[in-house]
This record gives structure tokens, sequence and C-alpha cells, in this order.
């Protein structure tokens, strides 16, 4: 029955573990179907949670001085451009470097084997450049911030680079994720700022623990198959305490962000109430993740995963109204 499955999905153009009404399918003609299911344009919550550390870090940062008739405290809508759109370049970019790498392992797990390269659909030849022309977009968008922010970037190809290979030598492959998924924490200050602080490597570490607990959720889909073949992560590892552990990984991550916006601007400068306000909305959608959470049911382990994109909008848009207050009531000389 699952080669019948699977011959079905291959015939079909599809991928077992992508919706199959998506845009792609609607929009682009069936040729390229397989190079939109690599980059996983058909699945944009990769994307998404790549770009809010970019997204808070960037609101974040211009909250560090008092606002005036030419500093208003909030973001720059192109920065907020380039994020997005490197975003999902390099998202892209990344899933199909990653497809590269695991297309063996892939092949032997029920939920990935009809992806594009297991299944034949695509050549690794062609993925390859189909890496390369999105590694391309990345950089086009990263050569448009200054020195210092394109230096940073650079350095997460490092991170990237080895994140695919840690499922096989250790059971954290989660924290090689959150280094990378994280880094655009760094970027928003850095693409502003033209250098770091205490803040944004503050928002840095909370990004991470945000990251190792929503792709635990996320591997929770896969335990048994990766049990079978090997694959380590920090599902197979919490297993029955997962809950705790995910406990201990939100909180700290709500602490961690509360002492970012605490470490941004001196003398009363900084975010406002609203942005502790989002904290605490935030701090209240992960306890609800906590409290449904079935280990035993993709399904919804998925969902839950994809909830914190939601997590990700409250964060920014209490700094955005944090920065809005400071100009409706400034800060006194």
């Amino acid at each position: 029955m699952a080669n019948l499955h699977d011959g079905l999905l291959a015939d079909s153009g599809r991928v077992a573990d992508a919706p199959s009404h998506n845009w792609v399918y609607r929009a682009l003609p069936r040729r390229l179907w397989p190079y939109a299911q690599l980059a996983r344009w058909d699945r944009p919550i990769g994307w998404q949670l790549l770009m809010w550390p970019c997204w808070w870090s960037a609101a974040l940062a211009p909250q560090a001085l008092a606002p005036t008739a030419l500093l208003t405290g909030l973001p720059s809508l192109w920065h907020l451009f380039l994020f997005l759109l490197g975003a999902i370049a390099m998202r892209g970019a990344g899933c199909t470097y990653n497809d590269l790498v695991d297309e063996d392992y892939d092949a032997r797990v029920a939920r990935t084997r009809s992806r594009p390269l297991p299944s034949g659909r695509v050549t690794r030849r062609q993925a390859k450049v189909f890496l390369m022309l999105q590694a391309l977009v990345g950089l086009t968008v990263l050569v448009q911030f200054n020195l210092f922010a394109i230096l940073l970037g650079t350095a997460s190809l490092a991170v990237v680079a080895i994140y695919p290979f840690l499922k096989r030598v250790t059971d954290w492959p989660q924290l090689g994720l959150g280094l990378a998924f994280s880094w655009g924490a760094l970027m928003g200050w850095a693409g502003y700022w033209g250098s770091l602080a205490t803040a944004p490597l503050l928002l840095y570490a909370g990004s991470i623990l945000w990251t190792i607990g929503y792709d635990t959720i996320y591997a929770h889909q896969d335990k048994e198959d990766d049990a079978l073949v090997g694959v380590r992560s920090t599902a197979r590892l919490f297993g029955r305490h997962t809950r705790a552990a995910l406990a201990v990984l939100y909180l700290g991550a709500i602490a961690l962000f509360t002492l970012a916006y605490l470490a941004t601007g001196s003398d009363g400068v900084g975010p406002s109430w609203p942005a502790y306000l989002g904290l605490a909305l935030g701090a209240v959608q992960m306890v609800w993740q906590l409290r449904v959470l079935d280990i035993d049911d993709a399904d919804q382990c998925l969902r839950l995963f994809k909830s914190n994109s939601l997590f990700g909008w409250i964060l920014f848009f209490g700094l955005i109204f944090s920065a809005l207050w400071q100009l409706s009531v400034p800060v006194a000389p």
C-alpha cells in the first residue's frame, strides 16, 4: 500500500507532507512544481519562522534611542522587505541543500520519500543549480546592508552548512537549527546600527530556545521513522518529558526576550509597555501550545508548530505599538 501511495503521489507531482491546494499547484506550470517543493514554497511557515527574529530585531533596534522628528522608533520598511525576501530565498536554499544532503534518509521516511530528489523528479545537478540561483538572490539582498551586516550574514553560512549533519551525531540537531534560524535576531540590529550590542545577543539566545521548542514539536511527527533510520532529535531525546522540556525552553525564551527589551537603550529609553504586553500575550500562546500538545498526534503537532507564526506576529506588533506609543508620549528630556 505504501508503494502504491508513493507511486500515486509521484504521478500527481505532489508530496506527502505538503498541502495539495497550495498556490504552487494553481499558479505554476507543472514542470516547476519540483523546484517549488525543493524550496518549500508550498509551505510558507518555514520562511515565516526564519523571518520573525529578523523583524523583531529590526523593530527593536530603533527603540534604543528616544524618538525625534527624524528617528521615529519604527523599523525601516525597506529593511523589513529585504528580510522578507531574504528569508524566502535563504530558507529555500537551505531546504534545497538539506534535501541534497538527506536524499538517502528521505527515501527511507514515509513523510519525505515523495519529495523531488528521492522520487527522481529532480536530478542532483538540477537541484544544485537551483540552490545556487536562490543563494544568488540571498546575496543580492545581503549586499543592500552595511558592511558589518554583510560580514555577519556571511558568517551564518558556516552554521547553515553544518546543520543537516547534526542529526547523525547528536540528539540536539534542533539546537543547530536554532543557531541558524535565529541569526536574524543579530541581523536586524546590525542592519540598523552597523554593530552589535547586548540586546540583540539576548534576543538571539531567546530565539534559539524558541526554535528548539517549536522544532521539537515538529520532530514528533517523524520520531518512529527517525528511530528506524537512526536519525536523532530532541523529540526522541525528551520523549514523554517533552511538555516539561518545552516549558523550560519557552520560559527561557520569554525571559531572554524580556532581558533584551530591558537592555535596549538607557535612561528610560527602550521599548514601552505595549512591547511587554506583547511578550505576555506571547507567553499565553506558548502556554496554550503546552496545554493542548499531544506528541502522538502528528497532525496536531504540525498545527502547533505552525501556530508559532502567530507568536511571531504578537511580538512584532507589540514592538510596533511600543514605538507608536513612544511617538504619542515622548520620553522627557
